[in-house]
């Protein structure tokens, strides 16, 4: 073994001991007599001559890397050897990228059309070798009436097929309908043709951009068997025989960008067997047996023969045997190197694929694996004084959403354009992301507010302006779409402002990509529903309304897939509908809805005070059959509701389908599956489930999804937004969020709800909070929306700001309640004095603050919240240990009187007769554990009150507490129980 080590060490360093020695030969024969029993073994397997011919020389040069036993002979077993080793190659690859990526597997699709046998044979080898390596191989296999519009369809659903890395179109196409081959193999991505026969490949490799195309695998693979022979190729004359698209062409260009000299000829070449000898290295691909002799080949040449051809022979069994485009026997005489056939070129080709494939799999992973994203931001030119926000919006341009997607890691096909502002995300991109790491999760809150509005919206867009523009970090920020009702009331838009916005803001502020219009559509229909479902039953005998339910078609009857499941929850075991009793057919048709428990109304996203109430059925078409109805605001939908907490489409119809409008008169609750639509809620709300990916005026991306409002829901963004930009942003990177409302409505569902819904854990809170605020909480005039401030907030008053700090101390306590440092934005306004400003922020720090910064960002952008941000990344690393409010199996009550103690500071509560018989009502109906949710006034906390760490001596006028119940498992109920509470609890 050391001897044979030795000669190889010695062997491989003769090549550069003959560098400076005019004849290499003599100097080779000099060692091999200086070290004759070292380099034994060497000299028997290069049988060295003195060399008399080119043949010798080009053999010699070959043997010194090869060892005399590749290729040599041509046989089949020495062939197989490179490609073996290559195969090897890959699988510790595919295994490494495994272990780097948990889940991962790199994926190949093989497309067939027809079923030729030596397709057949070919693709089995493919797969073979795929599953060899730890590829995960699909066979598509189409029959041979496939047309071309069918083969397509399949070329683009592997091209949008994430877990697909690599696919190949086998050909020929084996169709009894025409298709254009050519059509179908450019219809493949570039990125994923491995077989690298679309024509932008083709044109790469032509223009020698080697690095950035795949190269067809048959002269991939000879490309590499020349190699294995060690002679260089640089400077070598190659001729290729053979100009097809799929080996002779390119063939001709790998050679030519390897820095030989390439002679392409044809089977119409003039003088071929002259212009075939002129080649060191010869290709032939010609698809003609033994065309090429083995007089016509250079002495010592290498030949590449990647022929498969059948001939007549008698003496095998059936009658034929294989031969190349050389006429092997002949030419191994004067060859120096000759692939047989077979087991030459066509294993090295298979090789070539699998390597492509797993290339391809490299750069997928590369691209698309959390890191710090290339991202183009964009340069502020900011004026003084601050123009409007409409102003600011117009003036700059953002960039195509489409490169934004592209910067962040989103792939094309996971992405829906609706023009260049905005766009869907798939859900697929989740799919894809499941296994890589979350970042760090922020949710902005804030203290009480006054009717203006403190500025969360703003802060939230100004972090991440801040932390992504200006610290370079990957960050998302995730907020509510805004419901026209408040955009075009008091309020305004929810864009942010100033110099910290989402921009364009009024494709934000109006219709965005229709969500709202969707949840609408899917609202109203329920509604409809329900009331057609009660005309009907006052107006149809049983057998009547059950043939409208299960209407014969054909003289068939069948129950749907909703009505079968109905029939189970009625303990009915029959899929039949012509076997059910009357009995059956009363129970199974007729719901028996008590008007008086609807709880489901219409909704509108405009503010029209007049349908607040409103009288249905008074069209002589309904019968007299009248009653009193509302239209709610459409962001009020217990639709949307469900939009935002829901985690895949699956669990959104699951969710939609247990949504309980009413009760029967025997006190059963009726759901929207009883109503048989939830299949149709579900198909309305398909593109609403995607979250919309917009940007800030920096060009930080933003997820606008969802927008339940606080004080009837839970206030938050949807989950699924959040989910998908915290694998985007990777371990290091920061999702910001914005809780609705003030922190005791918002943040306290943020974390009882969302958190405990989606499972996700928060690492910051920021709490935002003002100067104004707070002296409005101390004392200060009420403020009042389109009135001028009073002269108590223009001035400088530490006093008020002091007193009223009692808010923002409850809300920091509030905050950590939960376990999560948090973070006092001081939002400044021009207004604001200095001494007031840094008031706050010390108090804050002394109350329990994690740090507390002053904030200029609706001035600054990103700059002004660059003390913020840097706030934010100390906290996201300190130690914490988030907790929620209380144990889901507690009793409702226990529930309620926890968030009244805790987070408004109340004695105790006591339910009313009304609430505890609803509660007991819908503790009963439901099918798991409930979550409680306060939905109060958005300025419930403290308003008047000028100690909040004595919440219970609020005076003694009742405020109405409105709870929400959610299901874990689905079920909702928003509004219901009513609570009072005021001094001692009543």
């Amino acid at each position: 073994m050391y001897m044979q080590t030795k000669a190889k060490i010695i062997m491989y360093a003769i090549p550069c001991c003959c560098r400076f020695t005019r004849n290499r030969h003599l100097t080779l024969t000099g060692l091999i007599r200086s070290f004759p029993g070292i380099l034994s073994p060497v000299t028997e397997s290069l049988n060295i001559k003195q060399p008399d011919t080119h043949r010798e020389m080009l053999r010699r040069d070959a043997e010194k890397t090869l060892e005399g036993s590749r290729c040599r002979s041509g046989s089949p077993s020495a062939a197989l050897r490179p490609q073996r080793q290559i195969r090897e190659r890959l699988k510790n690859e595919v295994t490494q990228m495994k272990e780097q990526v948990p889940g991962f597997i790199p994926g190949l699709a093989i497309l067939q059309v027809g079923d030729r046998d030596d397709s057949n044979l070919y693709i089995n080898v493919k797969l073979k070798a795929a599953e060899e390596i730890g590829i995960r191989a699909t066979h598509i296999k189409l029959p041979k009436t496939a047309t071309e519009s069918e083969v397509l369809k399949y070329v683009t659903s592997l091209n949008e097929d994430l877990t697909v890395h690599g696919f190949i179109v086998q050909l020929p196409l084996d169709s009894e309908n025409p298709i254009n081959t050519e059509a179908v193999i450019n219809a493949i991505v570039p990125e994923k043709d491995v077989d690298g026969l679309t024509s932008i490949s083709a044109g790469k490799l032509a223009r020698g951009d080697l690095k950035d195309c795949f190269i067809p695998c048959t002269p991939k693979g000879c490309l590499e068997l020349i190699k294995e022979t060690g002679v260089q190729i640089a400077g070598r004359h190659a001729v290729v025989v053979g100009r097809s698209k799929i080996v002779g062409a390119p063939m001709h260009d790998l050679l030519l960008w390897n820095h030989a000299t390439v002679t392409t000829c044809h089977s119409k070449t003039a003088n071929l067997s002259e212009e075939v000898n002129k080649g060191d290295i010869l290709v032939v691909a010609t698809g003609q047996p033994e065309m090429v002799k083995g007089e016509w080949i250079k002495p010592g040449a290498i030949v590449i023969d990647c022929g498969i051809n059948y001939i007549p022979d008698d003496t095998k069994p059936n009658g034929r045997k294989v031969v190349g485009d050389v006429a092997y026997n002949e030419a191994k005489e004067r060859a120096g190197f000759i692939t047989p056939v077979p087991g030459g070129v066509g294993p090295m080709t298979v090789a070539m694929l699998m390597q492509s494939t797993v290339e391809s799999a490299k750069r997928f992973l590369e691209k698309f694996k959390p890191g710090k994203w290339m991202i183009q931001y964009n340069n502020l030119n900011l004026k003084t004084p601050v123009p409007s926000d409409i102003d600011i919006s117009r003036s700059c341009k953002p960039k195509p959403i489409g490169s934004l997607a592209r910067e962040i890691g989103l792939l094309s096909e996971e992405v829906e354009l609706y023009g260049d502002t905005k766009a869907k995300v798939l859900l697929s991109a989740l799919e894809r992301l499941k296994h890589q790491p979350d970042g760090k999760y922020v949710v902005v809150t804030g203290i009480t507010p006054t009717p203006l509005g403190e500025g969360k919206s703003t802060t939230t867009i100004g972090l991440v302006q801040a932390l992504g523009a200006h610290l370079h970090q990957n960050v998302f920020a995730c907020v509510r779409q805004p419901s026209q009702g408040p955009t075009f009331g008091i309020k305004g838009g929810a864009a942010g402002g100033g110099y910290s916005q989402v921009i364009p803001m009024e494709e934000f502020n109006l219709h965005l990509t229709g969500d709202i219009h969707a949840i609408t559509a899917a609202n109203n229909l329920v509604a409809a529903a329900i009331d057609a479902r009660m005309f009907h039953e006052l107006t149809q005998t049983d057998k009547a309304l059950f043939n409208r339910l299960v209407p014969s078609v054909n003289g068939v009857r069948k129950f749907s897939d909703i009505q079968i499941r109905r029939l189970q929850r009625l303990g009915i075991e029959k899929t039949d509908p012509t076997t059910l009793t009357d009995d059956e057919i009363n129970r199974f048709a007729r719901l028996d809805i008590d008007p008086e428990t609807i709880t489901w109304q219409r909704v509108l996203d405009t503010n029209d005070r007049f349908l607040r109430k409103i009288t249905i059925g008074q069209a002589p078409t309904e019968k007299g059959h009248t009653r009193t109805a509302q239209f709610d605001i459409s962001v009020a939908s217990e639709i949307m509701a469900v939009l935002a907490l829901t985690s895949s489409l699956e669990d959104m119809r699951e969710r939609l389908s247990k949504m309980v409008v009413a009760s029967s008169k025997k006190g059963e609750p009726i759901s929207t599956e009883d109503l048989g639509v939830s299949g149709a809620l579900t198909v309305l709300m398909k593109d609403a489930i995607k979250p919309n990916l917009m940007q800030t005026l920096e060009g930080t991306p933003v997820f606008v999804h969802a927008g339940p409002f606080a004080n009837i829901a839970h206030g938050n963004s949807s989950i699924i937004a959040d989910r998908i930009a915290l694998k985007l942003v990777g371990p290091e990177g920061f999702v910001v969020t914005e809780a609705g409302f003030g922190a005791d409505i918002g943040m306290e569902k943020f974390f009882n709800i969302k958190c405990r819904y989606s499972g996700l854990r928060p690492h910051v809170v920021v709490l935002v909070a003002t100067v104004r605020a707070l002296k409005m909480h101390g004392g200060g005039p009420m403020v009042t929306a389109g009135l001028p401030l009073p002269e108590a907030y223009i001035v400088e008053n530490l006093e008020l700001v002091e007193k009223g700090f009692s808010n923002l101390k409850k809300q920091i306590e509030n905050a950590r309640m939960f376990g999560v440092p948090v973070v006092v934005a001081v939002n400044a306004f021009k207004t604001d004095t200095e001494a007031e400003l840094d008031l706050v922020s010390r108090l804050a720090k002394e109350h329990g603050a994690f740090d507390a910064v002053k904030c200029t960002h609706w001035a600054e952008g990103g700059m002004g919240a660059l003390a913020l941000a840097q706030a934010v990344q100390r906290a996201a690393q300190a130690p914490s240990s988030f907790q929620l409010l209380y144990d889901l199996k507690l009793p409702v009550e226990d529930k309620i009187r926890i968030i009244a103690q805790k987070i408004y500071g109340a004695d105790d509560i006591e339910l009313l007769p009304e609430a505890q018989h609803k509660a007991e009502v819908y503790t009963k109906q439901v099918d798991g554990w409930l979550v409680c949710s306060f939905n109060s006034l958005q300025r419930s906390l403290g308003v008047r009150a000028p100690e909040l760490s004595q919440l219970s001596q609020v005076p003694t006028t009742s405020l109405p507490w409105m709870v929400a119940l959610f299901l874990l498992n689905t079920e909702f109920e928003l509004g219901g129980l009513v609570l009072y509470l005021s001094r001692g609890g009543i």
